[in-house]
């Protein structure tokens, strides 16, 4: 019963929850600015600050549930046919069909182990969001990125706004402790967001993914092309302008066939 649960990613979504709330609740209870703010009527910014960190959970687990662009079923019949016509085969790798699922991989599409479904533009697994991120919830992870990064940035200028001196270190602890735990967790979940965030917009910039950056030298639409060169890269504006605003499936053999093309 208990790994079930786990599976499902009740408990890490129960966890992130209650770490959330816990964290926001340190920060009203403390003598930080966010209450003292509030004790003296000034609502606007603990209103702002409760707002963002709700919608960093609504974000949460909008990613964390979505579909991530699941390959339920093969192509409408004779789609396949129709695509491998339009492609010369030289130039273009075949078709593959997933050796675990057996349905009809579209290209950058990758069989993820833990969900046990093949995913279209795969990017990687999260475990803390227990979902593949692929190509329906790729935008919405960098959303949700961005604003846990800007709820925890704000969160570490409330922690250090409710530090007191003391006379010794003891007391400076006992005094601070809650804060200096809180201020520590937060420091270090800034750090990963921060991480996160970079790689993942260099890696739109050049419209690559984290999978294909990683083991590119063990895939073979990418074997053929040199470390700097990617069939899928359309200058950075395009790259940026086609992830954030483009909302369809992409033909990924397409893109990849005029690539190949220009770069022959």
């Amino acid at each position: 019963m208990f790994k079930n649960v786990f599976r499902s990613g009740f408990l890490i979504r129960t966890v992130h929850v209650i770490l959330t709330w816990v964290i926001t609740l340190i920060l009203f209870l403390h003598d930080t600015d966010l209450r003292r703010q509030e004790e003296n009527g000034e609502l606007m910014k603990p209103v702002a600050f409760s707002l963002l960190v709700l919608l960093s959970v609504m974000l949460y687990f909008t990613v964390s549930l979505m579909d991530p662009g699941f390959v339920l079923s093969d192509s409408t019949k004779g789609s396949s046919e129709e695509l491998e016509e339009m492609i010369p085969q030289n130039p273009s790798p075949r078709l593959r069909r997933c050796g675990y699922c057996l349905l009809q991989q579209p290209m950058r599409a990758k069989h993820c182990q833990t969900c046990k479904h093949c995913v279209r533009r795969f990017d990687h697994h999260c475990p803390w969001i227990d979902n593949c991120v692929g190509e329906r919830n790729h935008r919405w992870f960098i959303i949700y990125l961005t604003v846990q990064l800007l709820a925890l940035l704000w969160a570490m200028q409330i922690s250090w706004s409710g530090f007191h001196t003391a006379i010794t270190w003891k007391l400076w602890l006992s005094v601070n402790g809650f804060l200096l735990a809180t201020l520590c967790v937060v420091g270090v979940f800034s750090l990963v967001a921060v991480l996160l965030l970079g790689c993942h917009l260099y890696l739109i910039s050049i419209n690559s993914t984290t999978w294909e950056f990683m083991s590119r030298h063990r895939i073979s639409y990418l074997k053929s092309y040199g470390d700097e060169e990617n069939p899928f890269d359309r200058g950075i504006l395009c790259n940026l302008w086609d992830f954030f605003c483009m909302c369809r499936t992409v033909m990924w053999e397409q893109v990849y066939y005029r690539g190949r093309h220009n770069h022959v």
